[in-house]
């Protein structure tokens, strides 16, 4: 997706998603795992969306439940609905006629807290291709560089947990600002999280326009919507960018080195790596039983 045109401005900002863009995506995870199980792809995702906004997923990606016993066994009773799942099976039904069996067969029985820690194992990995170059446009100088991302906040004593500080983390570390859906009681697609990253990114702008890289980027005039391009594999959150007046860009599953491609048209930087443009396929192979 190439940058909205809201903006006829060099743009000042480069808002990043995390999870499926900087770091390898959830996505994956999820897609591998219900391939594995012989369900139709897309029952997770479709199960979370119908559950918004009051679901455990959601809860919790908003800081407002814990990562605990009493938010798996939501978890779980989220994505193992029968009502759901057959209106989920009626619709693949619809779209790929041929879908065997024609009788809806039972819920899957999905491991949710399974699901979870492979969903966050893998997103501990930095992309290949985007994270090499968001640390090389980083190190340009040339941008403000910042995240707004759907986050969770592990226990003090869990390995992910960063010695209890979040922003340590080696990705999110890079950022000159960095929201964080958990930390700010917002999550996207709510238009506020984009209003409130506007703000924070405006504040930063105005309060480094004193120095000499402030100075030569124009930071003293702020920033506003159309100096924002944000990038996103999710096309609800990007949806929501635009409305706010973002440019966007779309970084496709398993294939990021596209949406690195659009960057470099847009910024004219050097960013890509030497990794070759590969897609990354999904694994058929099981990884979990129920």
């Amino acid at each position: 997706m190439s940058p909205s045109k809201s903006s006829s401005r060099r743009p000042k900002v480069i808002l990043f998603d995390i999870g499926g863009v900087c770091v390898l995506s959830p996505f994956q995870s999820i897609l591998d795992y219900e391939l594995s199980l012989g369900i139709p792809p897309g029952w997770v995702n479709y199960s979370l969306s119908k559950t918004a906004p009051s679901g455990s997923w959601h809860l919790l990606e908003m800081g407002k439940i814990p990562i605990d016993a009493e938010f798996f066994a939501g978890f779980n009773k989220d994505l193992r609905d029968p009502a759901r799942w057959e209106a989920f099976y009626r619709a693949q039904q619809d779209r790929h006629p041929g879908l065997l069996p024609r009788e809806i067969p039972p819920v899957p029985e999905i491991d949710g807290e399974w699901l979870f820690f492979d969903m966050m194992s893998a997103a501990r990995s930095p992309d290949p291709w985007m994270f090499p170059a968001l640390k090389s446009l980083k190190a340009s100088g040339k941008y403000i560089v910042a995240a707004l991302s759907n986050t969770v906040i592990f226990p003090p004593d869990h390995e992910y947990a960063q010695e209890g500080d979040f922003f340590k983390d080696p990705v999110r570390s890079l950022f000159d600002v960095f929201v964080s859906s958990a930390h700010v009681g917002l999550r996207k697609p709510d238009p506020r999280i984009y209003q409130l990253a506007l703000e924070k990114v405006d504040a930063f702008a105005r309060a480094n326009a004193h120095t000499d890289r402030g100075r030569e980027l124009g930071w003293a005039e702020g920033v506003s919507a159309g100096d924002i391009v944000f990038l996103d594999d999710i096309g609800e959150n990007l949806k929501a960018a635009k409305n706010t007046g973002f440019q966007t860009i779309k970084v496709p599953l398993g294939k990021a080195f596209e949406a690195v491609e659009e960057l470099e048209r847009l910024t004219g930087l050097a960013l890509a790596s030497n990794h070759p443009k590969i897609p990354i396929k999904p694994d058929y192979h099981v990884k979990a039983k129920i």
